[in-house]
């Protein structure tokens, strides 16, 4: 079945710590569909040095072992930003920090991510897929706003909207190929200072 498939069938609640045969099966399929994210469970299996049956086992369904990829991905992001002590120094440099977190993510698993950005889903799901990020964006602004670094014309909510999106934009500019990875950090970077009203 395919990945879109799936991700529209399966709910984007986070999963508990997988037993360490589970949290095995998970690095395996990060690291298979990482690579081809198309892989099958045998291809997972086969690289977690386990059968089909025990993938089973632990994630009944194609669909929740892709949920449980997802959410990993997200705790990783999540911990790297949190890793960049976003509450220190101006909030510029702490929003940059930031995004630069969210890009040594992609850059892991680049074609897997294009993947699932490809899939359309509803608005609901795509807040929960990206509620720990916007919160932390949300913070970073709000921050910001008070020390009257960015324009407090805006909503805080339509800004943290703007950055997401433009994120999204530049991570496709260089997947395409149409820009570099720098190219589109750079145009990310100066977009969203205008944006927000601080100085590149």
């Amino acid at each position: 079945m395919e990945i879109r498939d799936e991700l529209l069938r399966v709910g984007e609640g986070l999963h508990g710590a997988p037993a360490p045969a589970g949290a095995s099966i998970l690095d395996a399929a990060l690291r298979k569909l990482g690579s081809d994210p198309d892989a099958g469970i045998e291809a997972i299996a086969a690289d977690a040095g386990v059968t089909r049956q025990t993938v089973y086992a632990h994630f009944p369904s194609r669909g929740e072992l892709l949920a449980a990829v997802l959410d990993r991905i997200t705790e990783e992001a999540v911990a790297e930003m949190d890793a960049a002590d976003l509450d220190d120094g101006p909030a510029a440099d702490a929003l940059m920090r930031l995004l630069e977190a969210a890009r040594g993510t992609f850059e892991r698993y680049p074609a897997l991510l294009r993947k699932i950005n490809s899939v359309p889903t509803g608005a609901d799901d795509d807040a929960r897929r990206h509620s720990p990020v916007t919160e932390r964006l949300e913070r970073v602004i709000r921050r910001g706003k008070a020390a009257g670094e960015f324009d407090d014309r805006l909503p805080t909510g339509w800004l943290v909207a703007v950055v997401v999106g433009l994120g999204h934009a530049a991570g496709a500019e260089a997947g395409s190929g149409r820009m570099s990875g720098e190219e589109a950090a750079d145009a990310l970077r100066t977009s969203l200072l205008r944006v927000l009203g601080a100085t590149p």
